[in-house]
C-alpha cells in the first residue's frame, strides 16, 4: 500500500477505491495543501441510479469527509448523446423533459449522502446541459476538434470494443468522449475543479479531459479511477437475475434493497463494508474475520449500514424487522413485496409473476419444477396449483431468500 501524505488519498487507499492515478504524487501534494474540488459525472438515463453507481457516490462522500469539495455533474447534455462505454447498442433517446425529471429524482439520493450548500467543502450539483447545449457546432469543432485525432479515438475501449463486435457506433456516440473532455475543462475554469474520478471504464475519457484542459488552459488537473467492481463470483455489481438494484425507494422497495446486501457472498463482506459504509476499519476487520453464524451477522450489519445511508434510518429498521419476522418467526413482515388479488383465486404461476419473482410464465414454471416455489413455507411442484384468496394473507417464496405476500384487493 502506497504511503500517501494527504488525508484524501490515505482514506481512498485504505478503503480500496484506488485503481489508477494520473499523477499520484502531484495529487497527494495538492490535497495536502488545501481544498480540492473534484467531480464525477452521472448520466440521467433513468429516474434512479443503481447499486453499480454507489461506489462512485461513496467516492464523493469520501472526498467531502477528507475536507474537499464534491461536484456532482449530472449529464443533462451528454445523456442526449449516450456513453458508448461498455455498451453493445445505442441508448434510447430521451426528451429534455424526461432528462430533467430524472435528474430531480436522482438528486434525492445524493442529498442523503452529501452535504450540499455554499461553503468551501459543501457539495454542488451542476448540469452539463447548461454549457454543452449552448455550444455552436462549428465553435466546438474549431475550439476542441484540433486537440483530438481519430487515430487515438479509435484506440479507446468504448469505441474499439463496439467495432470489434461489429455493433453499430453512431457518430452521435462517437462524440461522447469529446463532450466529456470538455466538461472537465469547463469545470476546471468555472469551478476550480482539479480532479475527476470514475470507474476504470472511464479512464480513457478522464485522460482526454486532462489533456484537453492542459492544452487549452495550461492547467494541471488529475484523474483517479476505481477498480471494476464485480462480486466474488464474477458478476457485475448491481445486477441480479431479477434486474437492477435501484437506489431510489420508488424504484425498489427498501426490503429488497436491504436483502440484496444481506445476500452478499461471504468473500465480499469485508470489501463491501470498506467501500459502502462509514464503519471504522478496525470494526470492519473484526466483522470480516468472522465465520459461520458470525459472517451472517456481519452481512446484517452491512445491509443495515448501507440501507441507512441510502434510504434512511427508518427504512433500515423496517427492512431488518421484516427480515427477522420472515426468516426467524415465519411471519409476514410489513415491508415484503405484495400483490393484491381482485379475484377469489390466483394460479401460482401468476402469483410468482405478480410479485416480480419471474419475468415470464416459462421462468415461473421452471422455478416451480425445480422446487423453488413455496406457498406458506410448503414446496409446491404442481405448476397448475391454484391459491385461494381470502382475508388471510398468503406468503409466497422463491428460493430461500425471496418472499412476498398475496392479499385480497
Amino acid at each position: 500500500m502506497t504511503q500517501y501524505r494527504s488525508t484524501l488519498l490515505r482514506l481512498l487507499d485504505e478503503r480500496g477505491y484506488i485503481h489508477q492515478l494520473t499523477d499520484g504524487e502531484g495529487l497527494d501534494t495538492l490535497a495536502s495543501a488545501g481544498v480540492v474540488p473534484g467531480y464525477i459525472g452521472f448520466d440521467a438515463t433513468a429516474p434512479s441510479l443503481h447499486v453499480g453507481s454507489l461506489v462512485q457516490i461513496m467516492m464523493l462522500r469520501r472526498l467531502q469527509q477528507a475536507g474537499h469539495k464534491p461536484i456532482v455533474l449530472m449529464g443533462g447534455g451528454t445523456t442526449k448523446v449516450g456513453d458508448p462505454s461498455g455498451k453493445d447498442e445505442s441508448r434510447r433517446m430521451l426528451t429534455g423533459e424526461d432528462i430533467k425529471a430524472n435528474i430531480a429524482s436522482i438528486r434525492t439520493v445524493f442529498e442523503r449522502l452529501l452535504a450540499f450548500g455554499d461553503g468551501p467543502t459543501d457539495a454542488v450539483m451542476v448540469d452539463n446541459d447548461d454549457w454543452l447545449s449552448a455550444l455552436g457546432y462549428v465553435e466546438l469543432l474549431r475550439t476542441v476538434g484540433p486537440h483530438f485525432t481519430i487515430n487515438r479515438m479509435l484506440t479507446f475501449d468504448s469505441v474499439k470494443l463496439r467495432l470489434e463486435r461489429e455493433q453499430p457506433l453512431t457518430f452521435l456516440e462517437f462524440n461522447y468522449m469529446i463532450l466529456q473532455a470538455y466538461d472537465f475543462r469547463e469545470l476546471a475554469m468555472t469551478r476550480g475543479c482539479r480532479l475527476q474520478m470514475g470507474g476504470s471504464d472511464q479512464w480513457g475519457n478522464i485522460v482526454n479531459g486532462i489533456e484537453l484542459t492542459r492544452r487549452m488552459e495550461a492547467t494541471e488537473v488529475f484523474g483517479l479511477t476505481t477498480p471494476l467492481l464485480t462480486t466474488a463470483d464474477g458478476a457485475k455489481m448491481g445486477k441480479t437475475a431479477a434486474g437492477a438494484v435501484w437506489l431510489n425507494e420508488d424504484a425498489l422497495p427498501a426490503y429488497d434493497f436491504w436483502q440484496f446486501w444481506r445476500n452478499t457472498d461471504d468473500r465480499d463482506v469485508g470489501r463491501f463494508l470498506r467501500l459502502f459504509t462509514d464503519l471504522p476499519l478496525e470494526r470492519i476487520a473484526e466483522l470480516e474475520a468472522a465465520d459461520g453464524s458470525g459472517i451472517n451477522a456481519a452481512k446484517v450489519v452491512l445491509a443495515n449500514e448501507v440501507t441507512r445511508l441510502v434510504r434512511g434510518e427508518d427504512a433500515a429498521r423496517a427492512a431488518e424487522a421484516t427480515a427477522a419476522a420472515t426468516f426467524a418467526g415465519g411471519g409476514m413482515g410489513q415491508d415484503l413485496p405484495t400483490h393484491a388479488c381482485a379475484d377469489a383465486a390466483i394460479s401460482l404461476i401468476d402469483a410468482l409473476m405478480g410479485l416480480g419473482f419471474a419475468a415470464s410464465r416459462g421462468e415461473a414454471k421452471r422455478l416451480v419444477a425445480g422446487g423453488g416455489a413455496r406457498v406458506d413455507g410448503v414446496v409446491v411442484l404442481d405448476e397448475a396449483h391454484v391459491i385461494a384468496i381470502t382475508d388471510v394473507e398468503v406468503r409466497i417464496s422463491s428460493g430461500k431468500k425471496k418472499h412476498g405476500i398475496l392479499r385480497k384487493a
